[in-house]
Parts: C-alpha cells; sequence; structure tokens
C-alpha cells in the first residue's frame, strides 16, 4: 500500500540536523542556475510543482532553478534531453511516476531511453492523491453506488483515460478491480479533452490529479467522489478518503527529478539536500497543499525504492487489466 510522505514536525524539526550532516559529507553546491527540463504541459502538477519548489530554493538559499517545458512523449523528450547533458548537477528533467514506473512495465511503451541506465534519481519533491469525478446528471455518488451502476450497465459504463496506458486508466482500472466491477474505457488524447467530456456529461467517470479537476469540483460541473488516500487534502477538504474504505486505493501521483547517468553522489545528495531544504519551509509546504499537492523529501536509496516498489504495484495492474500502451 502506498502512502504519501507527509511531513510531520517533528520530521520539519529534524531537516536542520539532517542538512547538517550532510554537509559533513557533501560539499556540493550549485555556483550556477539549475535548468530543469519539464515534459508536461504548463499549468498542470508537474509545473507547479516545480515553479513552488523553485520559489522556495531561491527564497532560502538564493540559487535559481530555470524550468524549461519540453512536453510530449509522456515526459521522455524532457529525459531525453536530460540524460545527454553532462552529469554536473546543472541540468535536470522531471521524473514522474508515470515515466518511471508505468511505462516501464506496459507492453507496447515505446522509450527513447532507458531510465534505468540513463537517469539517476534525485529526489521525489510532491505527490498527490488522484479524484474521482463523474457527469453531473451520474446516477450514483459514492463508490457503491458506481459499483451498482455498472453491474446494472452490464460492462457499457464508460472511464475515460488520458489514453492507452496513462496513469488515469490505470488508477481506474486499479479501482473497479477492487470494486469487483467493469467499464468501457474510452482513451483520449491527454487529460483535458478527457475532464470535458466529462463535464459535458458524454462520459461517466475519469480519475485525474486533484489540483487539476478542483476548479471543475468547486464550480459543480461534475461530482466528485473522493480520492485515492487515507487523508483529507487541504484544497477540497470535504472529498472522501477511499483509502479508509479501501486501503489498496492509497495512490499517491508523485512528481520528482533525475538527472543524467553517472551523476555522483554528492552532487545527488547536495541536490537533494538543497529541495529539502526548501520543502521543510512552511510557506513552500503550505503553497503546495493550498494546491492540492504534499510535499515530499525522499531522496538517495528511499526514492530509488518507492520507485522499484511503484513499478511492480502498476506491472501487477497492467497484467490484471490487459492494459497496453499507445506508445
Amino acid at each position: 500500500m502506498m502512502r504519501t510522505t507527509r511531513l510531520s514536525r517533528r520530521a520539519m524539526l529534524a531537516v536542520p540536523l539532517l542538512l547538517a550532516a550532510g554537509h559533513a559529507r557533501a560539499a556540493w553546491s550549485p555556483t550556477q542556475p539549475i535548468r530543469i527540463f519539464n515534459g508536461y504541459p504548463p499549468g498542470g502538477s508537474v509545473d507547479i510543482v516545480f515553479r513552488v519548489v523553485a520559489e522556495g530554493v531561491l527564497r532560502l538559499t538564493g540559487k535559481t532553478i530555470v524550468q524549461e517545458v519540453r512536453s510530449g512523449a509522456y515526459g521522455f523528450i524532457a529525459a531525453q534531453a536530460a540524460s545527454r547533458a553532462t552529469p554536473d548537477g546543472y541540468t535536470l528533467a522531471s521524473a514522474i511516476m508515470g515515466m518511471m514506473c508505468v511505462s516501464p512495465v506496459l507492453p507496447g511503451s515505446i522509450m527513447p531511453i532507458d531510465v534505468d541506465r540513463d537517469l539517476t534519481p534525485v529526489a521525489a519533491l510532491a505527490g498527490t492523491p488522484m479524484a474521482l469525478i463523474a457527469r453531473l446528471d451520474a446516477p450514483f455518488s459514492d463508490l457503491e453506488g458506481l459499483a451498482r451502476y455498472a453491474r446494472a450497465q452490464n460492462g457499457a459504463g464508460t472511464f475515460a483515460s488520458a489514453g492507452n496506458g496513462s496513469t488515469n486508466q490505470l488508477a481506474a482500472a486499479h479501482l473497479l478491480h477492487e470494486l469487483g466491477v467493469e467499464m468501457t474505457h474510452v482513451a483520449y488524447r491527454g487529460g483535458a479533452p478527457a475532464v470535458m467530456d466529462v463535464a459535458a456529461r458524454r462520459v461517466d467517470i475519469f480519475m485525474a490529479n486533484v489540483a487539476e479537476v478542483a476548479q471543475l469540483i468547486r464550480a459543480g460541473e461534475v461530482k466528485a467522489l473522493g480520492i485515492t488516500s487515507a487523508t483529507p487534502v487541504a484544497m477540497l477538504p470535504n472529498l472522501l478518503p477511499f483509502a479508509v474504505q479501501y486501503p489498496a486505493l492509497d495512490i499517491n501521483n508523485w512528481f520528482g527529478v533525475a538527472g543524467p547517468a553517472n551523476l555522483p553522489d554528492d552532487i545527488r545528495a547536495g541536490l537533494a539536500e538543497l529541495f529539502a531544504l526548501a520543502l521543510a519551509d512552511a510557506q513552500t509546504a503550505r503553497t503546495l497543499r493550498e494546491r492540492g499537492l504534499e510535499p515530499m523529501i525522499e531522496s538517495g536509496p528511499a526514492f530509488v525504492a518507492r520507485i522499484r516498489r511503484d513499478r511492480e504495484r502498476w506491472r501487477a495492474v497492467a497484467i490484471a487489466g490487459n492494459i497496453r500502451s499507445d506508445g
């Protein structure tokens, strides 16, 4: 079961000690701007995380992080660009759960790089549960109602995704498996048209990052059945956490960064410490939470272990649902 890494008061107080210990063994600190290639569209969750963290780093340390959007190919355009850079700590790329854990295990995935061979995981920065939204006129308002509807429709009910093999397809398939029901998958080219069709009442349900559908939920344009976590989120505190009743539905869609292969350990540690300092800051954490994101301080072996663990989880979901990627 996956759980969002929450920053308790005790953990936040411990960060300065961790940083001090880290500097004793890793003296690397950037002397020029750090560039992060973002493989996803402006305004999305990845963009929000990088902007908020960069603002925190600048405010606390005076160090500059510049985000450069190179979206496309499920994040691999940005990752490939970073993989070709000199491993000096000044060029990183977005490394999110979908690219690092879902694409590598899906039949049909076409990946221009091998994420294990060509990248060095640096840190997970933030995560978000996913919200399950439904068309406003849907005859259900909770998971039990959804299950009854799906059975009555005998598989003809519909769930949208951002494309074959997308994270939200696997998350929805995982949820339906837990409910013991089937629905018809409708693949779109991206999350935005999928959300639009739920709002237009053309498709029954869709699972999306909380921040990306919060405005529609607040405006009453779609129903929100709940979120894939064990606890509420600050952005939409009234949404039901599914994992209270269904522990397997504790899904943390995380966003991190990676550098080129052969990134020296001292540079990786220095980068992780820089991010940890920003994420432990109350203002940075509050800003992320207001946007439906939970700060994470995870790097080194813990981050690598998360990647491996999540990869096996989604491999099992893909096999159970016979899910393939379009490329």
